[in-house]
């Protein structure tokens, strides 16, 4: 499984929120997960998985695949819950 998080230039925000995810991931113990980050006009279908975007992101993100939106990019506890439930409905964890 590929997650990507995607923010407008594909740089500072969209890095940070990858590194949080990676933490996420090991605090859930689900280390076969590749995680990367870069634009939402350079992502493409297939590129990923799941997306992990800020909520205005949403709409250039629709189609290209599962997309979680966060309100706070920075909220741990926000991302957390967002995979939990993602990986729960998925039948990962």
């Amino acid at each position: 499984m590929k997650i990507m998080a995607c923010c407008g230039q594909g740089l500072g925000s969209s890095f940070m929120v990858e590194m949080n995810i990676k933490k996420v991931l090991k605090k859930l113990e689900l280390d076969n997960i590749s995680v990367s980050h870069g634009s939402a006009t350079e992502a493409f279908p297939g590129d990923a998985d799941l997306f992990v975007v800020g909520q205005d992101l949403y709409d250039a993100m629709a189609g290209k695949g599962d997309i979680i939106t966060l309100t706070n990019i920075v909220s741990m506890p926000e991302l957390e819950e967002k995979l939990k439930e993602y990986f729960t409905t998925k039948g990962v964890i």
